[in-house]
């Protein structure tokens, strides 16, 4: 009898130029092939070629994560099918909530990689260059950062907690002036040593700004189904965990919600059992590193190495 199941889905940062090489020849490919189809561009030689600086586009890097994400998850569900084993839970950081909701049966691929895409575009359409920022905050306390963003918030001009990423590091995203002030309330009110780092990010994602984009998402989402969910699953917005069959309606709600709200990824991970295998679905290994800094108990195999797949195997046997 194996342990319980939790497959986690990256967000955007974990993209690289070569992303989905590995999966060449085999029937997991064929998703790359779909992604192109759906969108009616070259995703695919964008994502195995580059040039890196086409994939780094927001719209761009979205649906190759989605699309790399799912290809790895088919090959996945395969092996977990024949080892009879269940999932018990799936979520994913921002734009990998989605490829969550597709291993989860609420959405299918095509309607998930062109909705991803969309949101990308919206999201980069939402403010103009300059007008926004995101900064990484090191080692304050969760509530000390929701304070300072109280204290230097003023109408249209505010600052807010985006990324809950682990217990030491929450990104802060809104208006560059608000952000500014923000780190210069740390300066004035935290003694102990801290961090801060703006990002090389093209807008301020998961801020109040965004909001032009949900509400274009949220009229892009009318026109696809969201069925309900086959396992259960933990939202961004709430870090709440959606049990098996929770309807779509819900889903879609959480998902407007979570582009102008925030990602409570600290707080999901917290939620779950400590003897639960973590499968990591994607590109990279950034949420494996989250995750042993949020719960060092929780054992983690990230599916994009080589040899991955023999070593969850053995795992799972």
């Amino acid at each position: 009898m194996t342990k319980s199941v939790t497959l986690i889905f990256p967000g955007q940062g974990a993209q690289y130029v070569g992303m989905g090489k590995a999966l060449e020849g085999e029937p997991s490919f064929e998703f790359l092939n779909k992604a192109n189809t759906a969108l009616d561009y070259d995703l695919k030689k964008m994502m195995l070629e580059g040039p890196e600086d086409d994939l780094k586009l927001t719209a761009n890097t979205q649906p190759a994560i989605l699309a790399h994400s799912v290809a790895l998850f088919d090959k996945l569900w395969e092996i977990l099918l024949n080892k009879n084993i269940k999932i018990d839970r799936v979520l994913g950081h921002s734009v990998g909530e989605y490829a969550a909701l597709v291993a989860a049966k609420c959405l299918s691929f095509e309607d998930a990689v062109k909705a991803v895409n969309l949101r990308g575009t919206y999201m980069q359409e939402a403010v103009p260059a300059g007008k926004g920022k995101m900064i990484a905050v090191m080692k304050i306390p969760m509530a000390k950062i929701e304070e300072a963003c109280k204290a230097v918030s003023q109408t249209d001009n505010e600052v807010m907690p985006a990324n809950f990423n682990e217990p030491n590091q929450t990104v802060i995203s809104g208006h560059a002036e608000a952000c500014d002030r923000a780190v210069k309330w740390f300066e004035e009110n935290i003694s102990e040593p801290h961090r801060c780092v703006e990002l090389n990010v093209s807008a301020p994602f998961h801020s109040s700004l965004m909001k032009p984009a949900a509400e274009k998402l949220a009229a892009h989402f009318e026109t696809i189904e969201f069925k309900p969910t086959f396992v259960p699953y933990i939202a961004n917005i709430d870090a709440v965990e959606y049990a098996a069959d929770t309807p779509g309606s819900i889903i879609k709600e959480n998902l407007i919600k979570q582009v102008d709200g925030s990602v409570r990824w600290t707080q999901s991970i917290e939620a779950l059992p400590d003897d639960t295998l973590c499968i990591e679905v994607g590109p990279g290994r950034v949420l494996m590193g989250l995750l042993r800094k949020i719960n060092r108990n929780i054992k983690v195999v990230s599916l994009d190495k080589e040899g991955a797949f023999e070593e969850l195997k053995e795992l799972l046997s």
